[in-house]
């Protein structure tokens, strides 16, 4: 799945990012592309899953 994070912006923001997803799901695939503010996820857990953590870290997420 795809996410827009408008405020990933660096390799700090990567590491926040990529902790927010391996809370929900320790074994996701997680590749991030802070430039393009993408982030491609592989799980089986739910977006919304993913959403509600990516936004406790503070990052504004949005599934594309």
């Amino acid at each position: 799945m795809q996410f827009h994070i408008e405020n990933m912006t660096c390799g700090g923001c990567v590491r926040g990012v990529t902790r927010a997803i391996h809370s929900v799901d320790a074994a996701a695939t997680v590749e991030a592309d802070p430039p393009a503010r993408a982030l491609t996820v592989q799980s089986g857990k739910p977006g919304a899953e993913f959403l509600s953590a990516l936004a406790a870290a503070g990052f504004d997420a949005k599934l594309q």
